[in-house]
């Protein structure tokens, strides 16, 4: 069997997520947008709770692919700031799916997560975790190439993590403007004074956080 009613159902369910919220996500919101009816979601779902899951997975799959389809470069500094360039465009061009993720009303996923000081880990679901993972991977190879400190890998990456998803939030909610001052006057200052309160140099964390912002931006 064709996957695609599948496909179409969940993307529908994006398109209603991004544009109406999470709480006007129902069944009969769906067959109107798709044009189907609603017994297409329990047939391909079993309900309305298999398909916010479907639409979940999703969300997280392309939300990795934002932070992983990025070139490595010899420079582990500026190849973690590129990665949290993509983590603030995405969560600023979908913020419903981002607070869908990670936020913290009771419409979130929370549920799924995971003690990450204690496990490693930011959710229990492993197709979930593969993002976290990939911050990992960043902080273990800035570690490894002396840029910063080892205070433990998964408790380094979570206060890494809890910057850019703070100034995220609040760039969200309109604190820091719409004309891009959460990145230039909060964000980037922000992740530069803690690399190097980690124990990267500042004119090397400044040159990387440059690189990244060519990538990223162009020059």
């Amino acid at each position: 069997m064709s996957d695609r009613p599948r496909e179409q159902l969940v993307e529908a369910g994006i398109r209603i997520l991004e544009r109406d919220g999470l709480p006007a996500l129902s069944a009969r919101k769906l067959a109107a947008e798709t044009g189907t009816s609603t017994m297409a979601v329990y047939t391909h779902f079993g309900g309305m709770t298999g398909l916010i899951d479907a639409i979940a997975s999703e969300a997280f799959a392309r939300f990795t692919r934002a932070l992983t389809d990025i070139e490595q470069t010899d420079d582990p500094v500026a190849d973690f700031f590129v990665m949290g360039l993509r983590y603030r465009e995405f969560a600023l061009a979908n913020p419903q799916r981002y607070q869908m993720m990670f936020g913290t009303s009771a419409q979130s996923l929370n549920r799924f997560h995971s003690d990450l000081t204690v496990t490693g880990s930011a959710s229990a679901r492993e197709e979930w975790a593969v993002s976290f993972e990939a911050l990992l991977e960043a902080v273990r190879r800035m570690i490894a190439a002396g840029r910063i400190r080892d205070d433990g890998v998964a408790a380094m990456a979570g206060r890494l993590w809890s910057i850019n998803h703070g100034a995220v939030l609040l760039e969200m909610a309109g604190f820091f403007g719409q004309e891009g001052h959460g990145l230039t006057q909060i964000l980037g200052p922000l992740a530069v004074d803690t690399i190097v309160g980690m124990g990267d140099e500042r004119e090397r964390t400044q040159q990387s956080r440059a690189a990244a912002l060519a990538v990223v931006f162009g020059d």
